[in-house]
Parts: structure tokens; sequence; C-alpha cells
């Protein structure tokens, strides 16, 4: 099988994995071997491969080929995440396309329409991951909507509220009026905007005079509830206990103390709305107000609609929030104005603001007080907090520890429900009067609504479903089939070493550590976790699409190949720093790559295709390679189990480079046709190398090992090399 003259990426990368997937070269069947478990961070199903994917994928790749090769029952689980917000959007946009809307169908009819869509078009990103070559088990790809996972997510619901570690409560959530639903901290992008400081008065109850606040947001004064001031400002000590009559409503409310009060910002007295601010529903419940008697003042869409105590004016209610498209006015224009004709603004200042906005409606968030359901996150993290504390659980770098602890021993109710149409139900059922029944499914319901009141009643389920990361969090342990005993569970869990971004930490590495701890009996669901940094431009700036500075991977592999693009990233992929990419960096790792074919070539061409080692070898030129090739296999090995990727490729790099190609090649030309010790070592080293290079550069290790050495062993499936004698 004679070696191309010129190496061509893309005539071989279909044609290996094909081969490899077909042959099951990825599935685990060594039942005799250690296993070694990687779960893959479940893409969304609308995804597609970005160049992070890329770094995220390819190191996993390497750790699971590296243990295939020394033996291992190696496992990689694979699947893709329903993602409910984008998958939704995905389907309505297509709806809107054909003058169609979700709500011109029934539920049922909807979430079948979302399954057609992912039947057909879902998953694009698993055939990606298959290009960058990840040898997953694709035999038992999982997605978190199918119906054993469904399953488990619902058992969990279950026992959680069961366990009194989920229930309904009324709080603030990050509403987003576009979408119409809760979404989570990490669906919120904050941005500066040019906004303004709006300062007002506020007359005193007793005509004694006033109280100053300013305000970014003059529109929620409509729900004021108190005025708060620090306990230690001297000016306002003889107001505190006081009320102030607000303008425009005519309510009454409070002058109270609270340390969230700056006496250096502004006048030192704040105006607190605490149902739509997160620090002012603190100050708020400190104050003595409940949830349930907090007042609401805007709609899902961002409208004014009437507080409990009835005092809006009329004018206000039906107004957005703040200026529409379309809109004349707004709830934020008349309030200043309103405050302006009374007197009672009193300056107005240019101000850049921090404003959260929803990543993909792009609507400003609105903290909005609802009844969610929510899980006892702080009682969760206990043992989660203790299993990186006591080493159970290593992270690599350690120091995202510290980001980790900040997190976890702060931690607040996690709200797990979401108002979409496509996820996992919430499996509770309300009888008349409002009582929730939380039940496996209906019929279990049904039987506990009649046993509760005596009689057979009428259930409506929940509307709701549940977040995402929900789901996500039971990936370790219901991919391998739980909550059934199955032989995977016992095997495979918990797995070796995750391997995932730093903006997860939370949402999801710290959640699967809560929910797999408490569910399998307090066992870890991963012995280390690996946080890898970003991948910037050339300049250190975060890639966007706004600034058009993306590098997308799918386009670097068919210029490059992906062997030289997973090597280009591990090469730069050190730990605890992020990685500027750059596609001269991708280029100069394509012509290492040329640079192994060629010596393949000239191997070939001058007989030194058998490799074995002699009995004895006796020229000092080889005894020399043997030695450097030794110490390469012990660096590499090292440096992939500490996670020090960058170094593993540097140190393979440099001998395939410098001592083999430059050196050694040069040096045995003259002796290479007499001498058969020569001929032997040169082909065993190489063939050695490949292994060693075989879980970074797939492809190309596979195409050398099979042309030049004519194996039937591939080199997925063979052995990691030991050091010669």
């Amino acid at each position: 099988m004679t070696i191309d003259k010129t190496f061509d990426p893309a005539a071989i990368e279909a044609k290996w994995y094909a081969h490899w997937e077909s042959t099951g070269a990825f599935r685990p069947e060594r039942p005799d071997a250690e296993p070694y478990t990687i779960v893959n961070p479940p893409p969304n199903v609308t995804g597609s491969l970005h160049i992070g994917h890329a770094l995220d994928n390819t190191l996993q790749d390497i750790l699971i080929r590296h243990a295939r090769l020394q033996g291992k029952d190696a496992l990689w689980v694979v699947g893709t995440d329903h993602a409910g917000i984008a998958t939704q959007m995905v389907v309505e946009r297509q709806l809107n396309a054909r003058q169609q809307k979700r709500t011109d169908f029934t539920r049922e009819e909807f979430i079948a329409k979302v399954w057609e869509w992912k039947t057909e078009s879902g998953g694009e990103i698993t055939g990606q991951l298959r290009r960058l070559g990840c040898s997953m088990d694709w035999e038992n790809e999982r997605f978190t909507m199918d119906e054993g996972f469904s399953k488990a997510v619902i058992k969990v619901f279950v026992d959680l509220y069961n366990q009194k570690l989920l229930y309904r409560d009324k709080r603030l959530v990050n509403w987003d009026p576009g979408l119409k639903t809760a979404i989570s901290d990490l669906e919120v992008e904050t941005r500066e905007i040019n906004g303004k400081f709006w300062h007002f008065k506020y007359p005193l109850e007793d005509g004694s005079g006033f109280i100053s606040v300013a305000t970014t947001r003059p529109e929620t004064m409509l729900a004021d509830m108190a005025v708060a001031v620090n306990p230690s400002d001297e000016r306002y000590a003889h107001l505190v206990g006081k009320n102030v009559r607000l303008p425009i409503t005519g309510r009454l409310i409070p002058i109270v103390t609270d340390e969230h009060a700056d006496p250096e910002l502004g006048s030192g007295a704040v105006k607190i709305t605490p149902g739509h601010d997160f620090n002012d529903f603190e100050v708020g419940k400190r104050a003595g107000f409940k949830a349930s008697d907090m007042f609401n003042m805007l709609d899902g869409e961002g409208r004014v609609v009437q507080t409990s105590d009835g005092l809006i004016p009329q004018e206000y209610i039906g107004q957005y929030r703040f200026g529409i498209e379309g809109e004349p006015t707004n709830a934020r224009k008349m309030v200043v104005e309103a405050m302006d004709a009374l007197g009672f603004l009193e300056k107005v200042e240019d101000r850049v603001i921090q404003t959260p906005f929803g990543d993909r409606s792009g609507q400003v968030i609105e903290p909005w007080l609802t009844d969610q359901w929510y899980v006892d996150a702080e009682t969760l993290a206990k043992p989660a907090i203790e299993a990186v504390r006591s080493g159970a659980i290593d992270i690599v770098p350690k120091s995202w520890e510290k980001t980790y602890f900040n997190w976890m021993e702060n931690i607040q109710p996690w709200c797990v429900s979401r108002q979409l149409w496509w996820g996992h139900r919430i499996p509770a059922w309300y009888g008349p009067d409002g009582t929730p029944f939380v039940e496996l499914d209906e019929a279990a319901a049904l039987a506990a609504a009649k046993a509760h009141y005596g009689k057979a009643v009428e259930l409506i389920q929940d509307e709701d479903v549940l977040d995402t990361w929900f789901s996500s969090a039971l990936w370790p342990f219901s991919t391998l089939g739980w909550p059934e005993d199955t032989k995977e569970v016992r095997r495979y869990y918990p797995g070796s070493v995750l391997v995932t971004g730093f903006d997860i930490i939370f949402f999801w590495v710290a959640r699967m550590m809560m929910m797999s701890m408490h569910f399998m009996e307090g066992e870890v669901p991963f012995k280390d976790v690996y946080i890898h940094a970003l991948v910037r431009d050339e300049h250190g700036q975060k890639m966007s699409k706004s600034k058009g500075n993306v590098l997308d991977p799918l386009d670097l592999t068919a210029k490059y190949g992906a062997d030289a693009l997973r090597f280009t990233l591990v090469a730069m992929a050190a730990q605890g720093r992020d990685l500027k990419l750059s596609e001269n960096r991708i280029e100069s790792y394509r012509n290492f790559a040329t640079k192994l074919w060629n010596a393949s070539r000239f191997l070939e061409m001058n007989g030194g295709v058998t490799p074995s080692l002699p009995d004895t070898v006796n020229e000092p030129v080889n005894q020399w390679i043997l030695s450097e090739f030794n110490s390469t296999t012990q660096q590499t090995a090292l440096a992939i189990e500490s996670y020090k990727f960058n170094e593993a490729a540097d140190t393979l790099y440099h001998f395939v480079w410098n001592q083999y190609c430059d050196w050694y090649v040069e040096f045995i030309k003259p002796v290479l046709a007499d001498s058969e010790e020569t001929r032997l070592v040169a082909a065993y080293v190489l063939h050695q190398t490949l292994h060693l290079l075989s879980p970074f550069m797939p492809f190309i290790t596979e195409e050398l090992n099979a042309k030049l050495f004519g194996r039937d062993k591939m080199l997925m499936v063979a052995d990691w090399p030991t050091a010669a004698a």
C-alpha cells in the first residue's frame, strides 16, 4: 500500500471515521479491564460545532483514546440536550415564516412539530463531532427527552418533592418578556447601555419635607413599598419609621433602615420595589413584607397591570414599561413627565447602566415576582462542597476551586420551572382548591386526589416544563440507564473525568455533583473535573459574529484537516490560560502533519517497514533515538494523565520534528541501505510514535499505520507504547 506523494486530509478522514464506527471500535467491550468513563457535555440539539466545542471535545477524545490504548474499558457517553428555549424558538420561527404562531395549535400539536423538526434537522452537531474525529459511543447515543431519560427526570422531581427538597414558592426570577418565560442566570447577558439617573423627591406624609431618591427605572415607582436608608446614616435618623406619600399613586410607604442603602451613593436613600429588583426583594423581606404581599406591576409582556392595592392610575394600565417600537408612549415616559409636572423631579443625569438582556430574545430582562418551582439547592450543595474539600473530586486547575466554593456556599434556591411547551412537563396536578398532587403519572395523581378529597375529582396538570439544566444535571447516571439497576450503571459509574469550560461550573458541573451524590448514595459522579480556558482570536479578543473574528472549526477542518486543527488547539491548551488562535498556527501544524507524512514516505522508499526491534542495538545513533523515544513516551503519558495537554503536544512535536525527522533521518541516510538494525529501529520508532500521536492526530496516524506497516490491528484498538529496553 504505497503512501501517496501528497498528504490530503480530506481523502482519509471520512474513510477512516466510517471504518472505525462501522467496526464498533468506539464500543467499550473489555469486560475484564479497568473501566474508564467520560460523559460528554451534551450539546444543544439546535447547536452547531463552534471553536469552544472543538477544543472541549478534542481534549476528551485524547483522554478516551489514550485510555483505550492503555487497555482500559473506555466509554465516552454521547448525546444531545433538548434545549427547551432554543429548540422552541427554532420551531416557532419556522411557523412565523408561514404566518403561523404556536398558539394556533394545541400543545400536543406543537410538540409533535418539534419532534418532527428534531427527526429531520436536529442533531446536526453530532455529524460535525464525527468530522472532528471524536470517538464516542454512538451506539448508545442519548437525548434528554428520550423515553428512558424522561422517566429518570420525572422520578427525580417526585422524589425531591416527597423529600421536601423541591417546593413551589413566590420569588423573583429573571423574566424574559420576549420569550415569556423565566430564564437562568446563564441566559442573561449584561451589557453597558447609555441611560439616565432620575432624582425624585418623595414628600413626607406629615408635610414636613421630602426625602430624595434616585433611580434608573422610574416606572417601577408605581410599585414602591418602602424607602431605605443606612442605619448608620445620621442624616435620616429622625425620619426612620415615618411614611412618605408616594407621588402618582398616593400610597403610604415606610422609611426603613437597611445595610443595602449606601450613604455614599446618591442621596443615600433608595426606593424599594421588592417585586421588581433582586436586592429590593431581600430588603423587603428584611423589612417584614411577605412575598405574597409584594406588588407586581407588570404582566408577562412587560406591560403595567394594577397592583393589589388598586392605586395605580388607570391611564398607566396596559402601558409598556419603557419604549417599544410603534407605541407613542410608555410607563417610564409618563412617570417622568408626571413627576416633573408635580415638581418632584430634581434632576436627570446621564449614566452608563449595566443592563440585563435575554441572550436569545434580546429583550431587557425584568426581575419578576411569580410562582415557580424551586429546588432546595443549599441542602443538596453540602455534600458536593465536602466532596471537593475532601479531595473526592479534584478540580483542575486548582484555581477554579475558589470560584466553585464561592458559588456553592452562597447558593440560592434553584428555579426549575419554565413557561414553555417543549420540555419535561412538570408532574404536578392541581385539585379544585389548588392543592398540588406530585406523582409519577396522572393515574397516580388521580388516586392521591381521591384519597385526599374522599371522592374522584378533576385535576389540571401544571402547564410549565422543567429547566433544561434540571434534566442535564442527571447526565452522569441517567445516561447509563438509571433508575433501572443496569449493568452499565454498576460498571461505568462514577465517571473518571469531566472536561468542560469554566462558564458552566455552577450551572451544570455543580448541579451534576448535587444530583448525582443525592441519588447515587453519596457517590461522586466523576473523580476529576478539568476546566479548560476560552479560545480567543489571535489578539486575545473574545470571538463574536459582531466583531467578525469567529473562526469556524468546520471551515478550518476543510482547509487544513481535522488533525491539524486538533493538534493546534491542544498545543495551545495550557492550564488556566486562554488560547489565542490564528490560522497561521493551524497552518504550521498542518506542516507538522506533512513532515510526518514525508518521513513515512522516506522510510517506505528505503525498505524500513518492519517495526520490530533487533535483539541487540549496537549503533549509537539507534541507541540515541530509542532513548529519546523512551523519554517521549514517559513524558507524553505523564502529561496526559495530569491534564497538561499542551506539554504532551509539545513533547511529541519536538520529538517528531527535531529528534526523528531533522536529526535521526539525516544521520541514517548514508547507512540505511546497508544496516538492517537501522531499518528495524527506524521503523519501530516511527510505528510506536504513530501510537503516541494517535490520540492527538487520529486520522493521519491510522492512515500511515495501515499503509506503511500494513497492520490488521487499527491504532484505535492497539496498545500504548512501553519503553524499549
